[in-house]
């Protein structure tokens, strides 16, 4: 039985061996590979299809701004930080007004998660949109509706990934063909559908499509104002100008008001169309879009 004496000798020494044991395994819990799991944290859910696409199972995805929030104002909850906390890595999209004022301060929260912004080799659209808060976004963030833009965000994901494991590098430049094959399918299928329309102005409420117009020679009209409701006489020229275009539908995103969107269609006899872009399952999603969008010239043109 050991005395007094040693007892302490004892417990001195094992304090000095177990301490750093702790310290170690505690730091390996917030890399959140202590038990395999590899986290990848995405600004928007249309990013987690883009991931999960190229990337299969090999990582569980963290989506910051859930499906029915704003990007452009959205605070995240605890519950998220936690996740971002365990990532390896943060996909954000780099123009989006949410970021503007959370980006450096999750960079911070997780120094050694490594970092992709998608805006990276997509030629951006210049726009001042004011909303609430004091950040300003100086380029249109909404590049990931384009099939076209589409290709560049899957080339740039495929090689983020096989940036943080490059041990399963075959397997995501396999699933990278197959994605890559699906969005030049829905490439030729859009160029092929808006080349034929006669009347390539359609209106949305928020400007959301503007790179979808830009890459297959549409255009479009939004109905907010510098971020914000339009005034009564911005409204007048909407409906002058949606009168003279013969437009017959007017989109809106899931996420906001219809209020003045369904106050032009009413004037102009046209219906009100909600969209999805902030869908998870960007495919289906974007397609749906292009669909409606396409059925709307068409009428258009009648």
């Amino acid at each position: 039985m050991l005395n007094l004496y040693e007892l302490r000798i004892f417990c001195y020494v094992r304090k000095i061996f177990f301490l750093p044991a702790i310290l170690f395994f505690s730091s390996c819990g917030q890399s959140g590979t202590d038990t395999g799991e590899r986290i990848i944290t995405v600004s928007i859910a249309p990013y987690k299809y883009f991931v999960e696409a190229i990337g299969g199972d090999d990582f569980s995805v963290n989506v910051m701004v859930p499906a029915s929030a704003n990007p452009h104002i959205y605070e995240p909850f605890p519950k998220q930080i936690f996740e971002l906390r365990k990532s390896v890595g943060y996909v954000s999209n780099g123009y989006l007004g949410f970021e503007i004022t959370w980006l450096d301060r999750f960079y911070d929260t997780n120094r050694s998660m490594k970092k992709l912004s998608l805006n990276k080799n997509i030629e951006p659209l210049s726009t001042r949109h004011h909303h609430d808060g004091d950040h300003v976004e100086g380029a249109d963030p909404h590049y990931w509706v384009s099939p076209k833009c589409a290709m560049i965000m899957a080339s740039s994901v495929r090689d983020f990934l096989c940036e943080l494991n490059p041990y399963n590098r075959n397997k995501y430049e396999a699933n990278y063909e197959a994605l890559l094959s699906r969005i030049q399918a829905l490439d030729s299928i859009t160029a092929g559908l808006f080349s034929g329309v006669k009347r390539r102005s359609f209106m949305i409420f928020h400007p959301n499509l503007g790179y979808l117009a830009r890459d297959y020679g549409l255009e479009e009209i939004s109905v907010e104002y510098e971020g914000k409701e339009p005034p009564p006489s911005r409204m007048k020229e909407l409906i002058d100008r949606a009168r003279a275009d013969r437009i017959k539908t007017v989109f809106v995103q899931r996420e906001y008001d219809t209020k003045n969107a369904g106050a032009i269609a009413g004037e102009i006899g046209a219906r009100v169309q909600i969209i999805d872009p902030l869908s998870a399952d960007w495919l289906n999603s974007t397609t749906e879009i292009i669909n409606d969008l396409y059925s709307s010239l068409t009428e258009s043109s009648k």
